[in-house]
């Protein structure tokens, strides 16, 4: 499968998205921005947990092409490893700390598997079908205040993430299909499924149409017109960002 992918940081800020591509993978963490006067009990930020997993993840896609160990694995590994290079300051008991989603594609000739854990959506364009792959446990949490979400996150009931528990892997949303129904696939961050999820100008076929041409940059500055065409009191009323990370990647046969 080719792929084609880009990124961009939310204005004014760093991104904390992370994306990589390899030879028969390939991978997007979204950060999750910390919420103001919320204290994580860690020295490190969040850009800096996306881009150490990130590593961690590339390095264990990269050295397992043959044997092919399960997603779920790689990621709790990822996750653990990422941990071990935390300080003694860091208190990784805290529900707080910093956090990542993770949407992973792997395919051989045979089989295109994939794991999704938290908001960051997979889309598999099954040549007369649209399937989205979604976990969407985070928009079902009874209490959205800073203590609610705390108490709901790698909680059974509530929703998992990649931060400091390996056993957030063994919850994603996972799965494979034969390599040869995979037309297309697009991994998204969620500022990069806001055309559809937020907006809802495109359904996701239009999205994968955009992502395949004009391409994946086109969608990012799509979503940036729609965001700053919204009212700040709409996007307010909805409790979202107005703006946020956007990262996509295409995979087309």
């Amino acid at each position: 499968m080719r792929a084609t992918f880009a990124t961009e940081h939310t204005p004014g800020r760093v991104n904390e998205d992370a994306v990589a591509v390899g030879d028969g993978w390939a991978f997007i963490l979204d950060g999750a921005t910390a919420r103001a006067g919320v204290a994580s009990g860690c020295v490190h930020d969040v850009r800096w947990l996306a881009s150490t997993l990130a590593g961690e993840l590339a390095q264990r896609l990269l050295g397992s092409q043959q044997t092919l160990p399960a997603l779920p694995d790689l990621l709790a590994e990822s996750i653990q490893a990422t941990c071990r290079q935390h300080g003694p300051d860091c208190d990784l008991s805290n529900p707080n700390s910093p956090s990542s989603t993770a949407v992973i594609a792997r395919w051989t000739s045979e089989k295109f598997e994939y794991l999704v854990l938290a908001d960051s959506p997979l889309i598999l364009d099954l040549g007369r079908t649209i399937r989205p792959i979604i976990d969407d446990r985070i928009a079902h949490l009874p209490d959205y205040s800073a203590d609610g979400v705390a108490r709901s996150r790698n909680q059974p009931g509530g929703f998992w993430v990649a931060s400091t528990s390996p056993d957030a892997a063994y919850q994603a949303v996972t799965g494979s299909v034969p390599a040869d129904e995979v037309h297309r696939a697009a991994l998204l961050s969620d500022g990069a499924s806001r055309l559809v999820e937020q907006f809802g100008v495109l359904d996701w076929l239009g999205l994968v149409d955009l992502l395949d041409k004009p391409g994946p940059a086109e969608l990012i500055r799509r979503t940036r017109a729609a965001e700053h065409a919204e009212a700040p009191e709409m996007a307010a009323r909805r409790q979202e960002k107005r703006h946020d990370d956007a990262t996509a990647i295409l995979l087309r046969r």
